[in-house]
């Protein structure tokens, strides 16, 4: 068996990007300066970020057959993510999204299209040989069914070396009550600006003291919070801080949480300290923002 990859189980959409001049105005017509397809949703973009890095990634999520998915896997095969444990729905379609980038500001809209397309349930997960695994990181969405996941891995954990046990990370980016029990499932957790917003804190310092009481013995809390950075707190009492990196000119700002996760993951899946990580996170989701796309990071 070669390296043990990182998987990445959540959302994989359509990403339609329309590129404009500046934000439309009502009752107007505007040319698009251009437009393109790219594959989208945040566990999907993680792996993408993962797989620039040289991480060996694979990716877990619903996709409804049709033209649409035959772009997506299209994609996944040229970005060498592993996508084999796709869980293939008959029904429903496919989400997409569209999103309007000013070129102006780097800033984006975006309007999503949600289906009915189920999230992976546990039973989908059982088919998964965990021995392939080093990491898995979930996106918060179906938690009742994430926490049964994460429960096979801790059984399956107890029964390996030390040095064979799979790392648990977890995304908790919607202001969504059930999402929430999340906190006390991951090793790494990573808590999203909107949400530390949500529970009144004006800060990722603030959030990561604040909210650490809600995750488990051990874990690291992670927040970023745009242009002021982003902080980490661990079982130690420190927080860790790192600063941003802006690049010259903001060009494209869509996935760039999704891009701090992964190279955050990457790192530590590497043996970097957390203060190393969040760094290189910081330094990576700026990169993003100063392209279009991921190709350049």
């Amino acid at each position: 068996m070669g390296e043990k990859r990182i998987l990445c189980i959540g959302l994989v959409c359509l990403d339609i990007i329309n590129v404009v001049d500046r934000y439309p105005e009502e009752d107007t017509d505007t040319r698009c300066l251009s437009q393109r397809w790219q594959r989208g949703g945040n566990a999907s973009n993680s792996c993408t970020v993962l797989s620039l890095l040289g991480a060996p990634c694979a990716f877990m999520g619903s996709l409804a057959p049709g033209y649409i998915a035959d772009f997506i896997m299209s994609d996944f095969s040229k970005r060498n993510i592993e996508a084999s444990a796709v869980s293939w729905q008959t029904w429903g379609d496919t989400p997409c999204a569209c999103c309007l980038v000013n070129i102006s500001n780097g800033c984006r809209t975006v309007t999503l299209y949600d289906t009915n397309l189920p999230d992976v349930t546990a039973e989908d997960f059982q088919k998964v040989d965990l021995t392939q695994y080093k990491w898995i990181h979930w996106e918060g969405r179906n938690a009742d069914e994430q926490i049964k996941m994460i429960q096979r891995v801790n059984d399956y954990n107890k029964s390996c070396p030390t040095d064979q046990r799979i790392t648990i990370s977890v995304e908790i980016e919607k202001e969504r009550e059930d999402l929430y029990q999340l906190f006390q499932y991951g090793e790494v957790v990573f808590v999203s600006k909107d949400v530390a917003k949500h529970f009144g804190f004006t800060s990722a310092a603030e959030a990561v003291v604040g909210l650490y009481p809600r995750v488990k013995n051990g874990a690291y809390l992670v927040c970023a919070w745009a242009e002021q950075g982003a902080d980490a707190l661990g079982p130690d009492g420190c927080i860790l801080h790192s600063p941003s990196f802006p690049p010259e000119k903001i060009v494209d700002t869509l996935g760039a949480g999704d891009t701090f996760n992964a190279s955050i993951i990457c790192a530590l899946a590497k043996g970097q300290t957390m203060e190393e990580a969040i760094t290189f996170g910081c330094r990576i989701a700026g990169k993003k923002c100063g392209i279009q796309g991921y190709d350049g990071i």
